[in-house]
């Protein structure tokens, strides 16, 4: 079938609307027409070289839809439902089967490599002359007015709440929630500190709150964002720019702080991180970046520090939670939410690189289309 889809035809360069041909469902597959998609840091990483996605390609992981097909052996959605999609995993390896979907043992292959498990592809060019063309980015490519995905990675939804709300679920607000809520498991009266308040680190602040955390410090360079951390619930919030941020955490807290959600992936700001830990502190890290090097000294003290992805979510548990904490008042995404045309999609990663927008939300149907 013909689809609309942005592809990124070449490191750095503008993303191009176009027409590209997509496979119909495989058996084990899902047609899900795109209502509204998420752009996501991960996106922009891909579309300039810093993660290992095969150029061209269509980009697009935080996609919200309503189903059009299913393949013969899907279960659990049908034509009509609502879906949120989020990342691939095989389902196989002992990672998944012990629901842990997040650390698949084929996570790289399963979301970057541009194609599906077996290396096949179900998006092409119009005239079938470039078979370069990569898609299957995170399993479903949703910068496209389509997309294939599995049961794996696709979530039904309340119909009631509107998909275009609900599209960064799958990735980013996923990541800083569950990292709070499932990696961290923070316990009522617990201290956390998020370093970076973007869409990853205003998502842990909210689930730090749903948790009950009795201090909650954000931690950025950028005013508006430190002063928008205040209105959702942050008890401090600290400016890295002119502020030690060890001794206001340690004054803070006077013993040092339970947790450090770090989103940034700045070397500096990891050793700032487990600097302001309490004994027994741990650090998350969710975010790629310049490598740095811990003594066995500063880890002293019980202190730790892991990589989190996808906030150990398993997405067709934890996503449903997360719609019913919206629906609650709860989680108010919506704050974090600036919507674009889908053909302005270069205007909306222009505007998250500069800072300007938290979650560029790409709307690409009406709701009521089928």
């Amino acid at each position: 079938m013909r689809i609309r889809a942005a592809v990124a035809e070449a490191k750095a360069n503008p993303l191009l609307i176009e027409e590209l041909e997509l496979d119909e469902p495989r058996d084990d597959e899902i047609l899900v027409k795109l209502v509204a998609t998420g752009i996501c840091q991960t996106d922009a990483h891909a579309l300039h070289g810093r993660v290992p996605a095969p150029l061209p390609m269509v980009l697009g992981h935080e996609g919200a839809g309503i189903v059009e097909r299913v393949g013969r052996s899907v279960a659990g959605v049908q034509p009509g439902d609502h879906v949120v999609m989020s990342f691939q995993a095989c389902g196989q390896c002992a990672q998944c089967l012990s629901g842990h979907p997040a650390y698949c043992d084929q996570a790289l292959t399963a979301n970057f490599s541009g194609a599906r498990l077996d290396g096949s592809r179900g998006v092409h060019r119009v005239d079938n002359t470039d078979s370069d063309l990569s898609g299957h980015f995170f399993g479903q490519s949703s910068f496209a007015t389509y997309a294939l995905t599995t049961q794996r990675n696709t979530v039904k939804v309340d119909k009631d709440v509107p998909l275009e709300l609900l599209a960064p679920l799958g990735c980013g607000i996923q990541t800083g929630a569950g990292a709070v809520l499932n990696s961290f498991g923070l316990p009522t009266g617990g201290t956390i500190a998020i370093f970076g308040v973007g869409a990853v680190g205003f998502s842990a602040l909210m689930a730090a709150r749903v948790a009950g955390a009795s201090t909650i410090i954000a931690v950025d360079v950028n005013a508006q964002r430190l002063a928008l951390a205040d209105e959702l619930g942050a008890t401090h919030t600290l400016n890295a720019g002119g502020t030690d941020v060890v001794e206001a955490i340690k004054q803070i807290t006077e013993r040092g702080i339970d947790y450090v959600l770090d989103t940034t992936g700045r070397a500096d700001m990891l050793r700032h991180a487990v600097a302001s830990l309490a004994p027994m502190g741990q650090v998350g890290l969710v975010a790629g970046g310049a490598p740095g090097t811990l003594s066995p000294a500063e880890l002293a003290l019980g202190k730790s520090v892991r990589g989190i992805i996808q906030g150990d979510a398993v997405p067709q548990l934890f996503i449903p939670k997360l719609v019913e904490l919206y629906q609650s008042g709860r989680f108010p995404i919506d704050r974090l939410i600036r919507f674009y045309e889908f053909d302005d999609i270069n205007a909306a990663f222009a505007d998250a690189a500069r800072g300007d927008v938290v979650k560029p939300v790409l709307r690409i149907a009406e709701t009521g289309q089928n």
